[in-house]
C-alpha cells in the first residue's frame, strides 16, 4: 500500500494541495483535492532538481 503524505505547504482551505509518495523507484506527486486523477511519477534526481528549482524561485520573489 503507498502511503501518500500532504505537503506542509498546502492549506486546510483548499489551496495548494500536494501529496507525495515513496515509489519504487522514485516519487509519486498528486493533487490531494483530486487523488482519483492519477499521480505523476518522477526518478529521484527529476524530483530533487524540481525541488531546486521551486526553492530557488522562492527565494527570488
Amino acid at each position: 500500500m503507498t502511503t501518500w503524505r500532504k505537503s506542509s505547504y498546502s492549506d486546510e482551505t483548499g489551496g495548494a494541495c500536494v501529496e507525495l509518495a515513496r515509489l519504487s523507484p522514485g516519487v509519486g506527486v498528486r493533487d490531494s483535492k483530486n487523488p482519483a486523477a492519477g499521480h505523476l511519477e518522477l526518478s529521484h534526481r527529476t524530483f530533487a532538481a524540481l525541488l531546486d528549482h521551486l526553492r530557488r524561485e522562492r527565494l527570488s520573489s
